[in-house]
């Protein structure tokens, strides 16, 4: 049976190292006229439920969409190189995003709450994007719930490989809103304590299988074998 394997980016992936909250501070500057006084709250929301959530606790109703993806994009452009100086890909992302992608049955993605543009200019800051099917992803301009983004990947994924739609999913990600994105979506989860969220807490959101970190790329492969056959 193929396998959809479904990434998140931030504390999954990478370490942005403030740089996000930068991202969206800068938006919402452009979108509001004058700086946020209150700082973005993220953990994996999101990017439509961000700003909207930033805005609302300003007290300022949150503007068209269209206009706040557009200052999401130009300021996650213009920090590409700051991401790439301050930031890190975490221990063992890249071993296991090039494993996965050799695998010949396992599609490999994104389901992450940043929109498209940025979550290619946090990837690509550390040369991680080519080791992924960034077309086939889901992005937080699809949606404000993360639940919703499964079936958005599940729909670009049937498009573009022709794979059956109940070809199961496993989501791998930091957060407790990762954890129930999948169980919303029927999706498997992988949780990894690598953001602020520890492993206790991963496993009281629901998270049957918790890793402290990527690092075991073997190891990494064999839980996403058994995920499969499960689904046989």
């Amino acid at each position: 049976m193929p396998l959809i394997v479904l990434w998140d980016i931030d504390h999954t992936l990478i370490e942005n190292s403030g740089v996000s909250k930068e991202i969206y501070a800068a938006a919402f500057t452009t979108a509001a006229g004058h700086p946020p006084t209150r700082p973005a709250r993220t953990e994996g929301r999101t990017d439509r439920l961000i700003l909207a959530e930033m805005f609302r606790d300003h007290g300022i109703e949150p503007p068209p969409w269209e206009f706040s993806a557009r200052a999401l994009q130009a300021a996650g452009a213009q920090r590409e190189a700051e991401l790439a100086q301050r930031g890190r890909a975490l221990p063992g992302a890249r071993e296991a995003l090039t494993a996965v992608a050799a695998q010949p049955d396992m599609i490999s993605s994104v389901l992450t709450g940043n929109i498209a543009a940025n979550a290619k200019v946090k990837l690509r800051a550390f040369d991680l994007d080519v080791l992924l099917d960034m077309e086939c992803g889901a992005y937080g301009e699809h949606s404000e719930d993360r639940a919703a983004l499964v079936k958005v990947a599940r729909d670009h994924i049937q498009e573009t490989h022709g794979l059956a739609h109940e070809t199961p999913v496993v989501l791998i990600g930091d957060t407790p809103r990762d954890v129930q994105a999948a169980h919303d979506s029927g999706a498997h989860i992988i949780a990894v304590a690598s953001g602020v969220h520890s492993a206790q807490q991963l496993a009281a959101a629901g998270a049957t299988v918790v890793l402290d970190e990527l690092a075991d790329t073997p190891g990494l492969l064999t839980r996403l074998r058994k995920l499969s056959h499960a689904s046989d």
